[in-house]
Parts: C-alpha cells; sequence; structure tokens
C-alpha cells in the first residue's frame, strides 16, 4: 500500500467539499493559498479538498493538514471554555473532539492514516 498524501487522506473527505474547492479552483484561486487560509480558520475538510487537488511537496501538504486539526482544536477548547462561562457546567464532548482533533495532527505529521472514531461535532 502506498503511503501518499492522496492515498492516506483522500477517503476522509466527502465529495461535497471536494466539489466546491474545483469551483473555486476553475475560478482562478491559487489551491495553497485556499488550503493555508482554510487551515487558519481551523477547517480541516475543506482544507484538506484543496490540498488533495493541488500539487506540492507531500510534507508540506501534511504541515498544512495538521495545523488545520490543530487550529479547530484550539477553537474547540475555547467555545468549551466559552459555555462553560456561559453555562456554568463543563462541556466534556467539546475538550474531547479537541482531543481527537490534536491526536489527528499528530498522526498526520507522522504520515499515518487518521484514525478518529466516531463521529465529529460541529462547531
Amino acid at each position: 500500500m502506498s503511503n501518499t498524501f492522496q492515498d492516506l487522506y483522500a477517503d476522509l473527505l466527502n465529495t461535497v467539499f471536494l466539489e466546491r474547492a474545483r469551483q473555486q479552483l476553475t475560478q482562478g484561486e491559487d489551491g495553497m493559498t485556499c488550503a493555508n487560509t482554510y487551515a487558519d480558520q481551523g477547517k480541516p475538510d475543506f482544507t484538506l479538498a484543496y490540498l488533495l487537488l493541488v500539487d506540492g511537496p507531500e510534507e508540506m501538504k501534511r504541515e498544512i493538514l495538521a495545523r488545520a486539526y490543530e487550529r479547530r482544536a484550539i477553537l474547540c477548547d475555547e467555545k468549551a471554555a466559552e459555555f462553560d462561562q456561559l453555562y456554568h457546567r463543563p462541556f466534556p464532548l467539546i475538550k474531547l473532539e479537541a482531543q481527537k482533533d490534536r491526536m489527528s495532527a499528530q498522526q498526520v505529521r507522522q504520515g499515518k492514516k487518521v484514525r478518529r472514531g466516531g463521529k465529529s461535532l460541529s462547531l
């Protein structure tokens, strides 16, 4: 089995994200710029869509995808803290999602397949 970026991560993505990325690319958007923008916003699905459609070094693609997972983890932690303050109770499932995202980032950086297990929360 090959361990290319495409082979490792293409099955993580819903085709809707790829279609949207293809539309943007045909309109002249720069794929790497879009991938970096979405990574900074903590949106690994959109990030991955662009990374699958553009050429670039595998290591750079892995780093950008890992950054997207890490950013989403930070945003989840912030949301959990905000909810804790607002509702005066902990939100452990949101923190669990952040932990899964950090683990996903680590797996991507190591060039391993992402094993999420379970459904992710949308925040």
